[in-house]
């Protein structure tokens, strides 16, 4: 498992260090720091091997966490316990940043003697640590709150703790989706997949039951053999989740018989599940390049964006950069909205526009000057794709919440006093069309 943790700042100055086995040694430090940090080229992948060992890095704001190890380890599972690490610090004292780890290292210290032991994951939920961890270190607790402590440890629900009250009971819940396309020139869909999630937030009082519902193919077509639903109508508004993951506290029974997500939240803000889909993607938004060589020095480039979605619906931040030459010498921009800049540093035009409506399209029209250069002239320029950014206010999968209940037996409300909220945003992945 996992050999040793460092976390370092971007001079490569090591601010945490602990080594779990006898394998690593500190001359892993200084191999992470010259050959990944200090590299000549930017290292981009995450996962670097030196001298059979192995180096998983993520990197927060200015600070980069590390773990190592020589064995043949489970990558993806070190790169959750990464981020599950980085998470917590996070939820401790918010921004994670050099200053904020120096000023907190003893609590760093503590949480790494909680969630990691000789190298494996333990618990690495705040809402669990926070009862027995604060920020001003390890509190000495009462018998009543040992007992506590060890349930939320050991016991069947640990992600809440009892006796939870608040004056109004609300639910905040977030189906953030990423589109993630490559498009053809000629406007062919190559590869086209969304990665969702569904993020909530609870503040509810005693200890509920939630059941949640989408129009996922399985649970459609489940309801429409019992005959409680429309096969026909129900047909088309269903989605094909190819694959999904939930939070610990959902009862993975009841979604296997019952088709229902239901669950015990934990109090506060968690993550309820991810999913991917790849059917009946409904592409927000359709980008038509243009590129025409009139000359060895002049080259014209003409972008159309096209909204596909409802006139009701605003698209917001929207960022599109077409790519341009390296021996590009200047650039004249017209566009019929919003602004567009040429940046020379990073070898393309940046279009932005603050807001689109459905159903629209705009356009950009760019006449390139080139330096006539042998070196260049000589090795072709493999046009890269034009990307975009953008984010709307529904679920391109087509993914719906059919319903949302709360059920609390023990206190005295019911589901129709909890005040729920249901959003949905859809945001860019990586959008790309070749040009």
């Amino acid at each position: 498992m996992i050999g040793g943790l460092f976390v370092y700042n971007h001079k490569g100055e090591v601010l945490i260090s602990r080594i779990y086995r006898d394998d690593v040694t500190r001359n892993a430090v200084d191999a992470f720091r010259v050959n990944v940090i200090h590299a000549r080229q930017q290292v981009r992948s995450p996962v670097t091997n030196m001298a059979r060992t192995s180096f998983f890095h993520v990197k927060r704001g200015n600070v980069w966490i590390c773990a190592v190890t020589r064995q043949n380890v489970n990558a993806a599972m070190v790169f959750e316990f990464l981020k599950r690490f980085a998470d917590t610090m996070q939820s401790y004292f918010g921004k994670l940043n050099e200053e904020n780890v120096k000023n907190n290292f003893v609590l760093i210290y503590e949480l790494l003697d909680e969630i990691l032991d000789f190298g494996y994951p333990q618990n690495t939920d705040p809402g669990v640590l926070k009862t027995f961890i604060t920020q001003q270190g390890v509190r000495t607790a009462t018998k009543e709150e040992q007992s506590q402590i060890t349930s939320q440890v050991t016991g069947q629900i640990g992600w809440r703790r009892e006796g939870i009250k608040y004056r109004r009971n609300e639910l905040f819940l977030d189906v953030i989706e990423y589109v993630n396309l490559l498009m053809s020139q000629q406007g062919q869909v190559l590869s086209a997949h969304v990665a969702g999630k569904v993020a909530m937030k609870s503040y509810l009082s005693g200890m509920p039951e939630c059941k949640f519902g989408i129009n996922d193919k399985i649970t459609i077509e489940g309801k429409s053999k019992t005959g409680t639903e429309d096969p026909n109508k129900s047909g088309r508004a269903a989605v094909a989740i190819d694959d999904c993951q939930f939070h610990q506290c959902v009862k993975l029974t009841k979604f296997d018989t019952e088709h229902a997500i239901s669950f015990i939240p934990p109090d506060g803000e968690y993550e309820l599940m991810r999913y991917r889909t790849t059917k009946d993607i409904q592409l927000p938004f359709r980008v038509i390049p243009l590129v025409r060589e009139v000359s060895r020095n002049k080259m014209e480039v003409k972008v159309v964006v096209k909204s596909n979605f409802k006139p009701s619906l605003l698209a917001q931040k929207i960022e599109v950069r077409i790519p341009t030459p390296p021996n590009t010498s200047g650039v004249q921009l017209i566009c019929m909205k919003g602004k567009a800049k040429y940046k020379a540093g990073e070898n393309a035009i940046v279009w932005k526009i603050k807001r689109m409506a459905g159903m629209k399209e705009s356009q950009i029209s760019a006449e390139i000057d080139l330096l006539s250069t042998g070196s260049v002239e000589k090795k072709k320029w493999n046009r890269p794709p034009v990307s975009m950014n953008f984010e709307v206010p529904f679920a391109p999968s087509g993914l719906k919440v059919r319903y949302l209940k709360v059920f609390e037996p023990k206190l005295n409300y019911s589901d129709h006093d909890v005040i729920k909220w249901v959003r949905y945003i859809g945001r860019s992945g990586l959008y790309e069309t070749r040009c």
